[in-house]
């Protein structure tokens, strides 16, 4: 279990730093001795989990990592029941729709269908995770997770952030949507519901952009969009 461990640690800092590594400064940053991270290394190369550089023999991600994620997202029932519906919301809402999950302290958008709606602004959308409680998926999602997870999460935001988390908590685990600001000046708003299978466990937000200027028609609007996308999804969820 240790080395399964250690690979792990090497597999998470390599994906907080640059796109390619040292292994010096990944033996000083994981506390591993630089041989132990050297075998470590070489085995995860030779799987195509990192690949090495051959110019500066620095290490980063490997291809098989892309493959792996890609088979997983295929296989979870929450996206299957939620793909048909993307299209529909994003129609009627006109922002970006987005499927998030959380993943440990950050969320990730597993789907999306970007959006062309007027108002929602021209800004670069990089794609990557993002500090959970700074969104509306993380808020819904880990509001309503264990005191474990929910402490782990406010460990890493900011003081204002971790602040507002404390205080809302507990209206946002009984929240049946919640809008937030976007995460940079220029970035829409969004809007999200989550998505609780029958058992009362939260799996995933459906989240759309609003515009800049979104009224608050035009919010209830979104709301009653996503929420019956959910609905539906739900259901299948149910039948599955």
């Amino acid at each position: 279990m240790g080395t399964v461990r250690n690979a792990a640690l090497l597999l998470q800092l390599l994906a907080e730093g640059p796109a390619f590594q040292q292994l010096t400064d990944l033996a000083d940053r994981s506390g591993l001795s630089l041989a132990t991270v050297h075998r470590l290394l070489r085995s995860l190369v030779l799987a195509d989990l990192v690949e090495q550089d051959p110019q500066s023999s620095r290490y980063g991600l490997g291809p098989e990592l892309t493959r792996l994620s890609h088979r997983r997202l295929a296989r979870l029932p929450v996206l299957g029941a939620l793909a048909p519906y993307l299209g529909q919301v994003r129609d009627a809402v006109g922002g970006t729709v987005r499927v998030d999950v959380v993943v440990r302290t950050a969320v990730v958008s597993i789907d999306r269908i970007d959006g062309s709606g007027a108002g929602v602004g021209l800004y670069r959308d990089p794609h990557g995770p993002r500090l959970a409680l700074d969104t509306v998926a993380g808020r819904l999602l880990l509001s309503r997770a264990d005191d474990e997870r929910w402490k782990q999460a406010l460990a890493e935001v900011d003081e204002p952030t971790r602040a507002l988390a404390e205080h809302e908590r507990d209206d946002w685990a009984k929240a049946a949507w919640l809008r937030a600001d976007g995460p940079f000046p220029g970035a829409p708003p969004e809007v999200g519901v989550p998505v609780i299978n029958a058992a009362g466990m939260p799996l995933a937000t459906l989240v759309a952009d609003l515009p800049l200027t979104a009224s608050p028609e035009q919010i209830e609007a979104a709301v009653a969009h996503l929420t019956r996308a959910v609905a539906a999804a739900v259901r299948t969820l149910g039948h599955g």
